[in-house]
């Protein structure tokens, strides 16, 4: 009976703890003191100091003081910023800066003022507290004051404005479930968004799991294995500016039950082609892994890894082949697999052979390259060409293993042609791809291989040519645009050999090179005239941001502002800056001028602060080479991740990331299907550097 009774004045204290006094005052600690609140404990007027004041409308007081007037012990744990009140039977636990409140018994709930320190003392909602302590509090607007009474019962409170009404105290939850908030009372106007945390009840802090725009929406709560036992699910409603307006919380126990399946096959199908894989995951899953199983020897094939929210994309070999077991393998923040049954299927998929580079009637008139695509292993591989009027055929190249060829045809090999190859697999069994028509020109021709369109020359540069006739000499010309003047940098009798030019400062400007060969009848072959700028003076190369070993930090707090602000997970924007920068060892600065960008994230065209020119890649002759581009400047680092946030939060083909940019594994995986970046591992990446680096815990934040 005494439990009972007990959980009732919990219950009624629950109800009352999202309301403190309403005081006409607002404003600092010196502005409420000096309208005159009055403090009233059980008769007795309080004139010690420190007085009370009001934050947004809410009377805070002194904690010890309130405490020793009303006979209350007080506990206080610095390293979790932790207050214990006990007073007879009744115990009420809150943080500092920390919305959430332990009531004991299983009970918690949300202030909507916190726990606050000032001048080293510490100030806690008088409403809230006494409240909870079972104390009567009473405003008097006429007089100024606040009478606290311990000798009068707390009577009926005003309800709490918002509950959570899809998860009931205590809750096991161990699937996706359904958050949904009911307001109790008047909506607060400029309601905007609304946040659901995980918290820890040790230390009230905990990640956001759900958001969105509508606070009345349905969100879902999707279970992380990493956050398993008893836990608060709290829901703050929060205004445009990110001001909080009403809350609720309540306690659960998280027990990931965790299910995978798989769909786009069913059991027994037989595969003959290309197939699209969709995994359905009921947990938090880092990434999701697909394998491959012969029944026969138990050995297994990884066919590759994926997104758990995406689409994969699987085209048996050849080896595959025969009755398998398919199933897929989605992996928690801990490291552990969890697998959906195996699918048993066969694998009939036929010998695939085609040769790649050139299409059907295609003109050559320069260098392919050639290759083979294949489903099947093969140890050897020759690319042939075969006159089909003629009847004959010659070997352009033969090597062991699948390797590509370079194919620039000489002025013998041109008219109507066929091309193909002929591969032998382990067995010694040879096939051959179907010919491919093509018109050879097969005029005589000379490229410049080590040098590009639009490429800055500095230093010493390479210089070698292709041709397709022998060549009993070979030169290399800088050419002026304008007036088509041209002079030797380099020259020699060997074709084949690589040459080299060092530009001086009197060459520096914007030229054309080209490569001019003689072949054995004494006549000239020229090159394309490639536009080049030459630049002898100092270059200038990325430059740290500042010293490796503090970059985290400083990205830390960058991240957690722009988090608190925008809702983004911080630990997804810190594993971005450092793979990005190197750990902030690379950013761009103006090649020619050392201007400094404070570009974090690469981002090309004109900032706050102008631009700077640095280096991109292009290819061309298939060469990689660097020409120029220009990469936004910034007044600061600060400025720079400003930027690339904005960037994130308003272009509309990032829509998809800013649905789950709260929770980074998510977010990084919804960064790369909106195109974000091309390397097929970014996701990855960044989720391994959250991991070893901790950096979850900069999203494990108070209410």
């Amino acid at each position: 009976m005494k439990r009972n009774s007990l959980m009732a004045n919990h219950r009624q204290r629950l109800q009352a703890l999202a309301f403190s006094i309403l005081l006409v005052v607002t404003g600092s600690p010196r502005a409420a003191a000096a309208a005159g609140i009055n403090l009233v404990i059980d008769g007795e007027r309080i004139t010690a100091s420190p007085v009370p004041f009001v934050v947004n409308g809410r009377t805070l007081a002194p904690l010890r003081l309130i405490a020793e007037k009303l006979g209350a012990m007080v506990d206080w744990n610095g390293d979790t910023q932790t207050i214990t009140v006990n007073r007879g039977d009744r115990q009420v636990r809150m943080r500092l800066d920390n919305r959430l409140v332990d009531l004991g018994l299983g009970e918690v709930a949300i202030s909507d003022v916190p726990p606050h320190a000032y001048n080293s003392r510490t100030f806690i909602p008088l409403r809230l507290f006494a409240t909870a302590l079972g104390v009567s509090v009473t405003w008097d607007q006429a007089t100024g004051t606040v009478r606290v009474d311990s000798r009068i019962p707390v009577g009926d409170a005003p309800d709490k404005l918002v509950a959570i009404t899809s998860v009931q105290p205590g809750q096991t939850i161990s699937e996706p479930t359904p958050l949904q908030l009911t307001w109790l009372g008047p909506n607060p106007a400029g309601a905007a968004e609304v946040r659901y945390q995980l918290l820890d009840p040790a230390t009230g802090r905990g990640p956001v799991v759900a958001r969105g725009s509508d606070p009345t929406a349905t969100c879902t709560l999707l279970p992380d294995p990493f956050y398993s036992g008893p836990r608060v699910l709290a829901v703050g409603v929060y205004d445009q500016n990110g001001g909080f307006l009403a809350g609720d919380a309540v306690p659960v126990v998280m027990a990931p039950s965790a299910t995978v399946t798989m769909a786009g096959l069913l059991p027994g199908q037989k595969v003959t082609g290309t197939v699209s894989l969709t995994p359905s995951v009921n947990f938090q899953a880092t990434f999701v892994r697909y394998e491959l199983t012969d029944p026969a020897t138990a050995s297994t094939t990884q066919l590759g890894q994926g997104d758990p929210a995406d689409r994969f994309t699987w085209t048996p070999q050849w080896a595959d082949n025969g009755n398998r077991t398919i199933r897929v393998a989605a992996y928690d923040r801990l490291g552990q697999a969890h697998y959906s049954q195996p699918l048993p299927i066969t694998v009939e998929v036929p010998r695939r052979l085609a040769l790649t580079g050139v299409k059907a009637d295609a003109v050559v008139d320069g260098p392919v390259t050639l290759g083979v695509s294949a489903n099947f292993v093969f140890s050897k591989v020759q690319y042939v060409l075969r006159d089909p009027v003629a009847g004959t055929s010659e070997t352009l190249y033969e090597h062991d293993g699948p390797t590509a060829y370079r194919w620039l045809p000489v002025p013998a090999q041109a008219g109507r042609r066929e091309v193909l190859a002929t591969v032998t697999d382990a067995q010694n069994n040879v096939f051959s791809t179907d010919p491919v028509p093509v018109q050879v020109k097969g005029d005589p021709k000379i490229s410049l291989l080590t040098v590009g369109p639009n490429q800055v020359l500095n230093g010493t540069v390479p210089l070698r040519v292709e041709a397709n006739v022998p060549l009993s000499q070979v030169e290399f010309q800088l050419m002026d645009p304008q007036t088509g003047m041209a002079r030797t940098i380099a020259a020699g009798a060997d074709a084949q050999a690589t040459y080299t030019w060092t530009a001086g400062k009197t060459d520096n400007g914007f030229w054309r090179i080209r490569a001019v060969g003689l072949t054995a009848d004494g006549s000239a072959l020229s090159s394309a005239a490639i536009p080049v700028r030459v630049y002898a003076g100092t270059l200038y190369g990325p430059r740290p941001i500042m010293d490796k070993s503090k970059f985290q930090d400083f990205a830390s707090g960058l991240a957690v502002r722009t988090m608190q602000k925008t809702g983004m997970s911080a630990a997804l924007q810190v594993a971005q800056a450092i793979l990005e920068t190197g750990w902030g060892q690379s950013s761009p600065v103006d090649k020619y001028t050392g201007k400094v960008s404070n570009n974090l994230f690469g981002i090309k065209g004109n900032g706050p602060a102008g631009s700077v020119i640095s280096n991109t890649w292009e290819v061309y002759n298939g060469v990689s080479y660097r020409i120029d581009d220009t990469f936004r400047a910034y007044a600061s680092p600060a400025q720079s991740w400003d930027d690339h946030q904005q960037l994130l939060l308003t272009r509309s083909w990032y829509e998809p990331f800013r649905k789950v940019m709260h929770d980074s594994t998510q977010g990084a995986w919804a960064l790369k299907r909106c195109g974000y970046a091309t390397d097929p591992q970014y996701p990855t990446k960044l989720i391994e550097i959250i991991q070893r680096y901790g950096l979850y815990r900069l999203d494990e934040i108070g209410i």
